[in-house]
């Protein structure tokens, strides 16, 4: 038993160690349940290529993919009070805050970056779901304020990816008057003569689609993202009906005049650029410069 034990068990152990098919090779699509090549998935932007599934993704891989080789600036956010009311429901709220800071190594569930598109300035402010749902706190106000006031500093246009199940009840009130708060900070950037786009992911919902989600001069949304202030159960077991075919998505929300269009991720880039350069002083000047010169 010992040269079993001892030579035969470690020897077999070790081959098949070296044999075994990382955890992380494959990637199983929320659309489809077809397993997805990880490689070739984080190469298509995070989409299906089966079914044309959009993954939700976080801050850094829309920064990557959409700034021009993919150089930005992080615009750093104020520190805001973490637990104002001292909340727990079945854990303390603190304690929430600490598992999705090590879970996405975000302070709170949006981040801001400054950069270009295209060769034309734009401050970008990103949602992240996987952090707390995306939920609207104060930190998420804040920096939406933020990112306003830096539009505004460098006379580029605000685009706002968001991404929430909506208010942040651990925050209560205090989450709900982020509606408002937002709300003055986009007018702000209007104020300045700038534009202000809006990019619906999924999901974004409650005070968020209430508030900022709501307000941009061009709402783009992702295909199949679902968009709205309740969610279609809520919806359905209130007034005790059955709700359309495709309610409340990307699709639905485009042909009632909701969405200004849905594009896919992997235009997404291009249709920023086009439309920075429809409406920004910069954007005309770069493409007038460029027909003379053509």
């Amino acid at each position: 038993m010992n040269w079993l034990t001892n030579y035969v068990k470690p020897k077999l152990g070790a081959v098949l160690k070296r044999n075994q098919t990382p955890d992380n090779l494959w990637q199983k699509c929320h659309g489809c349940g077809q397993l997805v090549f990880q490689k070739e998935f984080q190469a298509n932007l995070h989409v299906c290529a089966n079914c044309g599934h959009h993954a939700r993704i976080g801050p850094a891989e829309r920064f990557t993919m959409l700034f021009d080789k993919e150089k930005f600036t992080i615009v750093s956010l104020p520190q805001s009070r973490d637990d104002p009311l001292k909340f727990r429901d079945q854990k303390k709220y603190t304690d929430r805050l600490k598992d999705s800071r090590s879970k996405t190594g975000d302070q709170d569930a949006i981040q801001v970056a400054h950069g270009k598109l295209g060769g034309l300035g734009a401050v970008i402010a990103v949602q992240n779901f996987a952090f707390m749902g995306g939920s609207m706190g104060i930190g998420v106000g804040d920096a939406i304020i933020t990112a306003a006031k830096k539009a505004i500093e460098l006379n580029n246009p605000l685009i706002v990816f968001t991404a929430a199940g909506g208010a942040r009840m651990q925050e209560g009130i205090l989450s709900l008057m982020q509606m408002p708060r937002t709300t003055v900070a986009v007018e702000m950037v209007r104020d300045a003569g700038l534009p202000y786009i809006v990019v619906l992911t999924d999901p974004t919902t409650g005070g968020v689609t209430a508030s900022y989600a709501m307000l941009g001069d061009i709402h783009i949304a992702e295909p199949g993202a679902l968009v709205g202030f309740a969610g279609p159960r809520v919806i359905e077991n209130t007034i005790r009906e059955k709700l359309p075919e495709g309610f409340q998505r990307s699709e639905y929300l485009l042909e009632h005049g909701m969405v200004d269009m849905v594009v896919p991720r992997g235009d997404l880039k291009a249709t920023l650029v086009r439309l920075i350069g429809f409406l920004t002083q910069d954007g005309k000047q770069a493409a007038s410069k460029q027909a003379v010169t053509g």
